[in-house]
């Protein structure tokens, strides 16, 4: 999977069991999902586990990744973006989703009519999107070179006159970080959001109300290696009960050289052959 041209990047927390209490460990989520612009690889989603969020674990990792990474503003990203990393500095492509929630929040919550403006010029953006999903890279770049590039400028001159009425966190958390937001203009694989990650963590959250916590780092790792199975099921419309209870029945005389077949979307590319057969 980390082949890929582009990924997502994303974590969410899991209770982990230490004496007498729990400790808030991490659930790292990548996932490759190219079906945006049109890539032919399926999508598929990996989970690792770790005892905090510090930037190592994200550096180890992807450690022999090279690409695009959607991703949110985290400082334990930066090593991986730095141009002196080995094998090479992954580039950093910005969510104008989490950039839009800090807009949305002061409108909200302070009723900020500065901040409600900048929501709307960001629904813009997707508005634009939304006619380019599916498209190849060299069509969404036209679209968004004539038609997202012009409010993108506009957008961010306003903001930097803005900046001393409203929130400086939300509007530098956006201007400082320009290059990684305006990525899209100039790359047509890149989203406008991570939003592909945010939904591959949104699961952990359910199930923290259901299984309470990991009953220790062990356990969180074998939840990682579950929700990658479970993940990648669903981002290929693969029912995870139909799909576990089929290859574990096929495990034990499967051979080992031929694992692949029961990935995911290999299993059900199988599974549409034989009902096209019948």
């Amino acid at each position: 999977m980390l082949s890929a041209e582009r990924i997502h990047s994303d974590d969410a927390t899991v209770p982990v069991l230490a004496k007498l209490k729990t400790v808030a460990g991490r659930l790292w989520t990548y996932v490759r999902d190219d079906r945006p612009f049109g890539g032919k690889d399926p999508p598929a989603a990996f989970f690792e586990y770790s005892r905090t969020r510090a930037g190592e674990y994200p550096q180890r990792h992807l450690s022999d990744y090279v690409g695009i990474m959607q991703a949110d503003g985290f400082a334990g990203y930066n090593a991986l973006y730095d141009a002196r990393r080995r094998p090479g500095p992954i580039i950093e492509a910005a969510c104008w989703s989490h950039w839009r929630r800090q807009f949305f929040d002061l409108a909200k919550l302070a009723k900020a009519p500065i901040a409600a403006e900048a929501v709307r010029g960001i629904d813009k953006l997707f508005e634009i999107e939304r006619t380019i999903n599916g498209k190849t890279p060299a069509e969404r770049l036209a679209v968004r070179r004539e038609q997202s590039r012009p409010p993108v400028a506009a957008f961010e001159t306003w903001l930097r006159e803005q900046r001393a009425l409203l929130s400086a966190k939300a509007i530098n958390y956006g201007l400082t970080r320009q290059r990684a937001f305006t990525l899209f203009l100039d790359d047509g694989r890149v989203c406008l959001s991570n939003n592909a990650a945010e939904r591959a963590v949104r699961g952990i959250a359910a199930g923290r109300r259901n299984w309470t916590f990991a009953g220790s780092d062990e356990g969180g790792r074998r939840a990682a290696a579950v929700y990658t199975l479970i993940e990648s099921c669903k981002l290929n419309d693969v029912d995870p009960q139909a799909w576990l209870a089929d290859v574990l029945a096929r495990l034990p005389d499967h051979p080992a050289k031929r694992i692949d077949e029961l990935l995911p979307w290999a299993w059900k590319r199988a599974r549409q052959t034989i009902r096209a057969a019948a």
